[in-house]
């Protein structure tokens, strides 16, 4: 793609964007409702007493799902524009759907560290973690229970490991845009685990299939 087209894909991502941002059309009242709801449940776990302080994380987790949306929802009306333009041919369509993802993306990142920065001048630690755990519905946890369940011999060093890559995944996760990719974060990491576990002699398909009959004779005993 010519430097011309790509800056001109620059210069109407970012416009866009601050369009979608300064002017959210009235319909979008029932979006900013269902996710101040989604928001203000993650926060009720949190056992904050200070009632005006969980309704300043409530709203500071609803501002993070509004944003992360605004900019997708420019990546998928640029990507549709790019698609329905008769004029571009398949190379440079597929070239500006890249350029416009590698835009999407970093718009994205540089949402993150800023946003747990002000979490952090409202929670504690753990809180905070809460949040992350709430926003990817306790992927880490469950994920990271289920290895330690099925694998009992892990040494300490393969738990770290877990445990760094499936934080990453929740990193990861926290930014996407649905369920489905939320997920999808994790499963790309479950596999870099099972392969690294595999790479340690762990017969992976072996341990799967006991733990399951392990889950069945615990579930018969009740």
């Amino acid at each position: 793609m010519q430097k011309q087209s790509i800056l001109l894909i620059v210069a109407l991502f970012f416009s866009t964007y601050g369009m979608a941002q300064t002017n959210k059309p009235a319909e979008d009242a029932a979006y900013q409702k269902m996710i101040e709801g989604r928001a203000w449940k993650i926060v009720q776990k949190l056992e904050i007493k200070d009632t005006v302080k969980a309704v300043k994380v409530r709203d500071l987790i609803a501002e993070q799902y509004s944003g992360l949306n605004d900019i997708y929802q420019v990546r998928d009306n640029k990507v549709k524009e790019f698609k329905n333009n008769a004029m571009l041919s398949k190379t440079a369509m597929q070239d500006s759907i890249k350029a416009i993802q590698l835009l999407t993306d970093a718009a994205v990142t540089k949402r993150h560290q800023p946003y747990l920065k002000k979490l952090s001048h409202l929670l504690k630690g753990d809180q905070v973690t809460a949040v992350k755990d709430g926003m990817t519905y306790g992927v880490l946890p469950l994920t990271y229970g289920a290895y330690m369940d099925m694998l009992p011999q892990l040494t300490g060093k393969q738990k770290k490991q877990i445990m760094i890559w499936l934080t990453e995944a929740r990193e990861k996760a926290m930014d996407a845009e649905s369920s489905d990719k939320k997920h999808a974060w994790f499963g790309k990491y479950k596999g870099k685990i099972n392969n690294y576990l595999s790479g340690d002699g762990i017969d992976m398909k072996k341990e799967g299939d006991a733990w399951q009959e392990r889950i069945k004779a615990r579930s018969a005993s009740h």
